[in-house]
């Protein structure tokens, strides 16, 4: 894939580890077992990244060109040489900003027909 000659809405939707890989490295560079202990800490546990799910989703992600290997690394005693370091392309952030953009207005739907309460109000009428 050359980079910027994509669309970021093809790729769309994300599968949910995709995207949990991809907010988990909006945050900064980080490893494998990284990526699953932010996708587990910022969901509250309700993500919990299985290593299989983790490299093969990495995988379609280098291949897809929306993250890419890190060359740089953390000092050798706070690093281990095995692990591989990932980082976001800017073509990756623009997908994963297009996936947060589609999902906000699937939220907003549901605002509107009353599946979810409106920003702002902490309870809504209309039980089912």
């Amino acid at each position: 894939m050359k980079e910027g000659r994509e669309d970021p809405e093809a790729l769309l939707p994300l599968p949910v580890a995709a995207f949990q890989i991809l907010l988990a490295l909006a945050g900064g560079e980080r490893h494998g077992y990284g990526i699953m202990q932010e996708a587990a800490q910022s969901s509250g546990g309700k993500v919990n990244l299985g290593p299989g799910t983790l490299y093969r989703t990495i995988r379609r992600l280098l291949a897809d060109g929306l993250i890419e290997e890190s060359t740089e690394r953390p000092a050798p005693d706070l690093d281990d040489e095995r692990r591989n370091y990932y980082r976001l392309t800017p073509f990756g952030l623009r997908v994963a900003r297009a996936e947060a953009q589609r999902l906000a207005e699937l939220v907003r739907m549901a605002q509107s027909r009353q599946l979810l309460p409106q920003p702002g109000i902490a309870t809504f009428e209309g039980g089912i």
